[in-house]
């Protein structure tokens, strides 16, 4: 029984559901926790979130050459992964817990600082997570497999990381929240690494060096439109997450307690739509179906516009369900087409460097999201909690749902620029 669970599609994706659990309540809960409920100006929230992906564009690219060129007989990602795991819990608290009394420029400061440390951790388990997966799963019919079931546990990860977080912190307060998540992401990471081992080839070829390595990425057109495209989708994903509390209290009118109600309307969905999305991949192949995914998210978006109390908007979380469980579940079996491309050309794997440069490219998104709120903020005269405005209702209407569905307009024309040999699952060309 051992044998068979190693290195299946299942113990990798306990990896997934580990990170993703801390990560979906950072990534949904940090603006309202900073920007609402303490009170700090989306001007500062924008420019620390603006500095800290100038550090994510330095450390995002050396994590990647130096997984690449580790050598140890546990292989290249996994000591990358162990010593992630109290680096990350520890990072994960101090973000959430904060001390009283901290206002204007100390607010400001100890996010800036806290959200450096984080996204430093978070690089080295996502790069080092995700440079996993072409290497242990071959062939597009496996891939397709291996992502449907692991974005089914991520989609639970983010089930619990958006509908239990505003529970726990009712319950508990923010800090105690981020304990019991550092907690579970330790308990389940290591339960992942006991069961997921690298083969030997990548530990006996010999590293390409950084300038070699990094130019053999950066000139793949491929990579870059894809990864481009990618980054317009990935915005999405963050900006709706990310504005689903602030949804709620200005244009559902609902109080705190229903938010998990209406999170959970657009994760639940998703679940049984992973296995949709599954069947459509390998009908159409990486390429076609990750297209189609990207035009189906944008017409899922638009219903969130049209939101005035809860049930509306679990009717607008569902359609959305649809769209994002697309997204999850086809990118991967592309990226990892890429990257076995590149090593038929370079004779070389390099999925690090391939994950931490594709890795910067879509996690730019958070730029894009983090610009987004604060120019329609300033159209609509929104600052913060203490001072929301004339129309907040306004603000969020344009944030959920007329952004994301320009957002993925771009995507999916970008995406037409891609010409991909191969053959799809089902034999057609893609």
């Amino acid at each position: 029984m051992k044998n068979k669970f190693m290195n299946s599609p299942i113990a990798y994706a306990l990896g997934m559901f580990a990170i993703m659990i801390p990560s979906t309540a950072f990534g949904s809960f940090y603006s309202y926790y900073y920007v609402e409920k303490l009170g700090l100006g989306v001007g500062l929230a924008t420019l620390a979130r603006t500095i800290y992906l100038i550090w994510d564009a330095v450390n995002q690219p050396i994590f990647g050459y130096l997984s690449d060129r580790t050598r140890t007989r546990y292989g290249r990602r996994r000591p990358w992964l162990m010593s992630a795991i109290p680096l990350f819990m520890l990072t994960f608290i101090l973000v959430f817990a904060v001390p009283e009394g901290m206002t204007g420029y100390s607010l400001f400061t100890w996010f800036l600082v806290a959200l450096i440390l984080y996204e430093g951790v978070a690089t080295m388990l996502w790069v080092n997570y995700g440079a996993l997966f072409p290497e242990l799963f071959r062939g597009e019919r496996l891939r397709a497999k291996a992502s449907a079931v692991q974005q089914g546990f991520q989609i639970v990860a983010l089930l619990i990381g958006t509908a239990l977080t505003p529970i726990l912190y009712d319950a508990l307060g923010f800090g105690s929240m981020a304990v019991v998540y550092a907690l579970a992401f330790a308990l389940f990471m290591l339960l992942f690494l006991r069961y997921v081992r690298e083969g030997e080839e990548a530990r006996l070829e010999p590293p390409l060096r950084m300038k070699e390595a990094f130019r053999e990425t950066l000139k793949n057109r491929t990579f870059w439109i894809f990864n481009i495209a990618n980054s317009f989708a990935q915005t999405v994903n963050g900006l709706v997450s990310s504005m689903i509390p602030f949804y709620a209290k200005y244009v559902l009118h609902i109080p705190e307690a229903q938010v998990s109600i209406l999170l959970a309307s657009v994760f639940v969905s998703v679940i049984p739509l992973v296995a949709v999305w599954y069947v459509i991949a390998r009908r159409l192949g990486g390429i076609r179906s990750w297209r189609l995914s990207l035009a189906i998210y944008g017409l899922s978006v638009i219903p969130l516009g049209f939101g005035f109390n809860l049930i509306t908007g679990i009717v607008a979380g569902i359609a959305v369900g649809f769209g994002l469980a697309g997204f999850l579940v086809t990118p991967p079996v592309v990226s990892s087409q890429i990257i076995d491309e590149d090593f038929e050309r370079t004779g070389r794997r390099r999925e690090g460097v391939y994950t931490a440069v594709g890795g910067f490219i879509t996690r730019s998104s958070g730029l894009i999201s983090a610009l987004a709120f604060w120019v329609v903020g300033m159209i609509f005269g929104y600052v913060s909690g203490d001072n929301p405005g004339p129309n907040p209702e306004g603000t969020f209407r344009v944030l959920i749902s007329i952004v994301p569905l320009g957002l993925l307009l771009i995507a999916f024309v970008v995406s037409l620029w891609i010409r991909m040999p191969g053959r799809s699952l089902s034999g057609r060309k893609d």
